[in-house]
Formats: structure tokens, C-alpha cells, sequence
């Protein structure tokens, strides 16, 4: 039996294919997932709104791996356009960040970096081995994770 906290069979399946710099993305109930995420495994976990939550998956996916970065998709139109180089508060000050970002901070202990839109979905449809859809309502709640090494 595992002894970790994900139970769901898809997941662990493809998990264990994943190796160090594979990437998982969580997404919101809003992000288009079959369009978007390339040949990634989809899991399609959403019940009802809000059920579950990105926070939720992304609690249970670190009982599973660790992960080695953290990436979010961020609000506005910047020039040039972030490209997951940079920090998010070299874009947005706190206050100005969805406030999923400080549960993003606070489950995986890293500092987020920044995507804007249309460049996160070229980054999810790239080398992402597993996309979970999710019932969260919030906006600007995907992050994309760096599977990190055992």
C-alpha cells in the first residue's frame, strides 16, 4: 500500500514515469486543458466548483515528489513578456499578486516564477508528462512544477 497521500491510479502511473526536470502542470477549472498541454497524460479530477482545489492537488502531488521549481501564470501585459526566468515579484508586488500565489509559496517552500499567459501555455504544452484539471474557480490557479530528484 503507499504510504504517501495520492491515491488515484492514473497519477501514481504517471508520476512514476516522470523523471528529474519532467514537468506537472495543475490547472484551474478554467485553463483548456485538451488544447494546450500538448501530448501530456490529462486526469480530469474536477467534480463540482472549487472540488477539487489547485492547492489541494499540489498538497498531495509533494507527498509524491519533489519538486524543484514552481511556475504560475501571471495577470497583465508586460514588454517583454515573462518567460519563467524571472521571479514573480520582479513583475508584481505582493499585494498585486493573486492571492493563490502566498499558498503556492507556503505548500512548496519556492519561489514562484513568472509566465504571462500566452507564453505559460506554450510552456505547459512542452514537456509536460502529466496535466491535472481541477474545480478551482479562482483565476490565475495553474502552476507548473519541475519534478526535482528523489
Amino acid at each position: 500500500m503507499f504510504t504517501c497521500d495520492c491515491i488515484n491510479p492514473e497519477i501514481m502511473k504517471v508520476l512514476a514515469r516522470c523523471g528529474h526536470g519532467s514537468k506537472v502542470l495543475i490547472a484551474d477549472g478554467n485553463y483548456p486543458l485538451a488544447e494546450k498541454t500538448g501530448d501530456a497524460y490529462k486526469v480530469y479530477l474536477g467534480l463540482r466548483k472549487d472540488l477539487p482545489t489547485v492547492t489541494d492537488v499540489l498538497k498531495t502531488l509533494k507527498s509524491v515528489i519533489n519538486i524543484e521549481k514552481a511556475e504560475v501564470m501571471i495577470p497583465g501585459e508586460y514588454n517583454p513578456e515573462p518567460k519563467g526566468k524571472n521571479p514573480v515579484d520582479a513583475y508584481l508586488s505582493a499585494d498585486k499578486q493573486p492571492g493563490i500565489f502566498k499558498e503556492f509559496k507556503e505548500i512548496t517552500g519556492l519561489e514562484l516564477y513568472a509566465w504571462g499567459r500566452w507564453a505559460f501555455y506554450d510552456a505547459a504544452s512542452d514537456k509536460v508528462c502529466l496535466a491535472i484539471s481541477t474545480g478551482e474557480s479562482r483565476t490565475f490557479a495553474n502552476i507548473l512544477l519541475t519534478v526535482g530528484c528523489a
